[in-house]
């Protein structure tokens, strides 16, 4: 369980909320455009706060975090990253998110990313992760990474601007993104592995 704290631009009380199974926890999606999130279960009723001004927060909230991530989007240094497969080893730059931060804005408000790019969400202990594509408007595949450097499961496809809930199913240590399709077309599946010194493997050549 985690608990965190969800501050509302131009509201001056915090929603406090526990949240058992992307890196803020998945939060009443009204009240957050944060795309991270750590649970396996929804809390009820958090909307109880500035219901009249909610649209006018909730609007500049948007705004702000939309101006974030087209300054973050040149800010984020890459490193490089290989996925070894059955058809060879293919090799990315990735976006570091390390961050709270980072994390949290991830790659929302993006209008595209090439095949040879993605972005590479890193957790100091494995657990359980959700995810959701919220302002987030091109199609991704969500690689999810056991700490040893194995792929642990891949969502293909993901659905642009979809509140649908995306569970890693397991504890994991990393989520990679990257374009839609492109797993498949790398022939990447569960099993493999993904080689990056925060897997403990050797620098990617």
């Amino acid at each position: 369980m985690i608990i965190c704290r969800f501050v509302i631009r131009g509201v001056p009380s915090a929603i406090l909320s526990p949240w058992p199974p992307r890196l803020l926890p998945e939060p009443d999606r009204q009240m957050t455009n944060t795309r991270y999130g750590r649970g396996a279960a929804v809390g009820a009723a958090l909307l109880a706060i500035a219901a009249a001004s909610a649209g006018a927060v909730l609007w500049a909230d948007q705004r702000a975090s939309k101006e974030a991530a087209e300054g973050t989007e040149s800010a984020l240094h890459e490193e490089r990253l290989e996925l070894v497969t059955a058809s060879g080893v293919h090799a990315l730059d990735v976006e570091i998110a390390a961050t709270p931060e980072k994390q949290a804005l991830g790659l929302m408000f993006r209008t595209s990313l090439p095949d040879s790019k993605g972005m590479l969400f890193q957790h100091d202990t494995p657990h359980e992760l959700t995810m959701w594509m919220r302002n987030t408007y091109i199609s991704l595949d969500m690689v999810f990474i056991r700490a040893d450097g194995t792929v642990h499961r891949i969502e293909t496809r993901t659905e642009p601007l979809s509140e649908r809930i995306i569970s890693s199913e397991g504890p994991v240590a990393a989520v990679l993104e990257i374009a839609g399709g492109s797993a498949e077309r790398m022939g990447l599946k569960a099993g493999d592995k993904v080689r990056h010194p925060y897997f403990g493997s050797s620098e990617p050549r």
